[in-house]
């Protein structure tokens, strides 16, 4: 069950990403909430690990967001290359 609250959490992170982000990403709307999803669960992951706060706590959403961020970007760099 924390798979899936995890996952939806991920989500969230990764849609508020994009409306922070409003650049056009190339893979549509579907492929930029998963690419939110991975940075939100390594952003939240790694602000866990170095002891930002403890699960549960509002700036782990904060975190995700940053993380989502983050893939996002690289994600449109990489794109925009080829």
């Amino acid at each position: 069950m924390e798979i899936v609250i995890w996952a939806l959490f991920g989500l969230g992170a990764g849609v508020a990403a994009k409306f922070v982000m409003p650049r056009a990403t190339p893979g549509g709307l579907v492929l930029t909430a998963l690419l939110g999803l991975g940075g939100a669960l390594v952003g939240a992951w790694l602000g866990r690990m170095l002891g930002f706060y403890r699960p549960g706590q509002p700036a782990s959403f904060v975190m995700a967001v940053i993380g989502a961020l983050i893939v996002l970007t690289v994600f449109d760099f990489v794109a925009s290359r080829r």
